[in-house]
This record gives structure tokens, C-alpha cells and sequence, in this order.
């Protein structure tokens, strides 16, 4: 398969998740071996931030990525699309230090990549091939990630929460042709419990209930939601049981598993190359797929070294 860029220039307007800031996004089409790159256009000097995921830095809420000092967050949804539509190589314009969160999915990005269309390149695409295990385990939380051989690209996620609203759930992708229709319109989730801390550390300025799914799974006075919702500058909801708080509904049972492993693929494509294995996700989250992804790469830059050994 050749490599693939997008065939003409699109912008997106939106909000930070995090910062709440106003932006502006462009994806412009780009040479063959580019990859993924950022452009902070904000910037005097308009520097550019290669994605790889040995530029993340924080990957707690969100993956950031910084290099000398330039930072950029809450890259994956985008990510997500360029890899789920199969795009080698593409330069993303940004004018502020956040892409901007939209719905919370990634289908926004998908649109416009299909309605500019994708265009093949000149070169081929060179494959990561798994030729054995590669894992990142986590012994405080007992999240793994697993990445097998196989002859096709696949993933596999489960999600486990001490909550009565969300416990278990399971989503699989079995090939990236399905991305759009299976995964890309999945939004991000989070507990109403977590909403006073992340408010207090300075996050989620530019959350609403159209661009996450609360999880509501534990009873709250309405009192303290209205205070919450004032808080965050949105409207207020009478909530009388638990469940779900979103201003549209579940677009699938299974939703917030399939967004996680949306944000499995964003974090991945930070390896800088499609794979052939079948990746197993317990309890994915920013932090653990960002070591994952190292180790992906550590094993592909150590790949060659040991093909030179075995022909010696």
C-alpha cells in the first residue's frame, strides 16, 4: 500500500477542553516520510513539534507533547482521525497550546478528511511487523498493553470502573476501515465525582455535557449539581436518578469503552508507523498507552540490531 496525505488544506474552529481557549486548527497535505507534525502558529517563531511519543510529557487527563519548552495538548482525537483514515502524513496548524475539543470524538475530523479526500503518494508504506510480544504493565493500577504478531492490524479494549453505572465493558476494532463508522463519533467520558478536583487543578475550564458524557453514578444533592453546573458556566439539569448526564444520548451501549479505544489509537499513532500486530488493552489511559508506545518504539529501533545478529 502506498503512503496516503490528505488532497487539500481544511480548518477547524473550536475550544480547549482544558483551557477553555479559542482556536483554530488546519491539516494541510504534506510530502511522503513526513509523518505527523505540529505547527504552533501562535508562536513568534512558529515552531514545529514532530508527534512521537517520545515527545509526551504529561499524559494524565490528556497527551501533551513538548519540545524546548513548546507544548501542545489534547492532540489524540486528531491523531485518532488522521490514523483511523489511514493518513501517513500531515502538518497540523494550531494557534493556541490546545487542539480544540469539539464534540469530544473524533468524527468532526474524520468529515472533513473525507470531504477534501485522501490522495496516494509516490512511496510505499513500510509496516511495523510484530514479530513477538511487546507489553507495558502497570503493577499500581494493573492496566496492561499488548501488542501480538499478526498479519492484520487490530485492537481489543476493556474498561473496568468501581462503578455501579460503569463496570465492565469491551470494544474491538478489527480493522481501521471500520474506524469511522464504529469509533470515530464516540465522545469522552468523565465521572461526576472527578469534576470538583479537575475543576480545582485548573482543568476542564472548556467541558460541557456536548462535548463529554457524566458519568452520574452516585447520588448527588441537585443543590450541588446546580452549583457545579454554575461553575462551569453551563446549564442546569434536573438529575433524579443515576445513569448518564449528556445533552444527547448513547450513541452505542458501549460508548465509552469504544472512545478509549479511540484514545488508544491517537496515543499510538505516536510510534510513527502503521502496524501489523493486534494490540490488548485492560484499562488503557493516556499515561499507560504514551510507556506503551515507547516501548513499541524501543523494540522497532532494536528490531534491525537484532535481524544484523541472527544473519551474522
Amino acid at each position: 500500500m502506498k503512503q496516503r496525505t490528505i488532497k487539500e488544506t481544511f480548518s477547524i474552529q473550536g475550544k480547549g477542553l482544558h483551557t477553555g481557549l479559542k482556536s483554530t486548527i488546519t491539516f494541510r497535505p504534506a510530502p511522503v516520510d513526513f509523518g505527523y507534525k505540529i505547527k504552533r502558529t501562535d508562536l513568534e517563531e512558529k515552531p514545529v513539534i514532530t508527534a512521537s511519543a517520545e515527545n509526551v510529557i504529561h499524559s494524565q487527563r490528556c497527551t501533551l507533547l513538548s519540545v524546548d519548552g513548546v507544548e501542545v495538548a489534547t492532540i489524540e482525537h486528531a491523531l485518532a482521525a488522521l490514523y483511523g483514515c489511514e493518513i501517513d502524513n500531515c502538518l497540523i496548524e494550531i494557534d493556541a497550546p490546545e487542539f480544540p475539543i469539539l464534540d469530544g470524538s473524533a468524527a468532526e475530523y474524520v468529515k472533513n478528511i473525507h470531504r477534501v479526500g485522501i490522495e496516494e503518494q509516490s512511496k510505499e508504506r513500510i509496516y511495523y511487523e510484530v514479530d513477538h510480544e511487546v507489553e507495558y504493565f502497570d503493577a499500581e493500577t494493573g492496566s496492561f498493553l499488548r501488542l501480538l504478531p499478526s498479519d492484520s492490524f487490530s485492537v481489543h479494549v476493556q474498561i473496568a470502573f468501581d462503578s455501579d453505572v460503569l463496570p465492565v465493558q469491551n470494544a474491538s476494532l478489527e480493522n481501521l476501515s471500520d474506524f469511522e463508522k464504529e469509533l470515530s463519533m464516540c465522545r469522552t467520558f468523565v465521572f461526576i465525582k472527578e469534576i470538583e478536583s479537575l475543576l480545582k487543578t485548573g482543568l476542564i475550564k472548556g467541558g460541557d455535557l456536548d462535548n463529554a458524557i457524566v458519568i452520574y453514578d452516585q447520588l448527588i444533592p441537585q443543590q450541588e449539581l446546580d452549583r457545579l453546573a454554575d461553575v462551569m458556566g453551563i446549564e442546569r439539569k434536573q438529575v433524579d436518578k443515576l445513569g448518564y448526564i449528556m445533552n444527547k444520548p448513547l450513541l452505542f451501549p458501549n460508548e465509552p469503552a469504544r472512545h478509549k479505544l479511540l484514545d488508544v489509537l491517537g496515543d499510538i499513532s505516536l510510534v510513527g508507523k502503521f502496524m501489523k500486530g493486534t494490540i490488548i488493552a485492560n484499562r488503557p489511559g493516556h499515561r499507560v498507552n504514551n510507556l506503551f508506545a515507547r516501548n513499541i518504539i524501543e523494540h522497532m529501533q532494536m528490531k534491525p540490531v537484532l535481524e544484523m545478529v541472527e544473519v551474522v
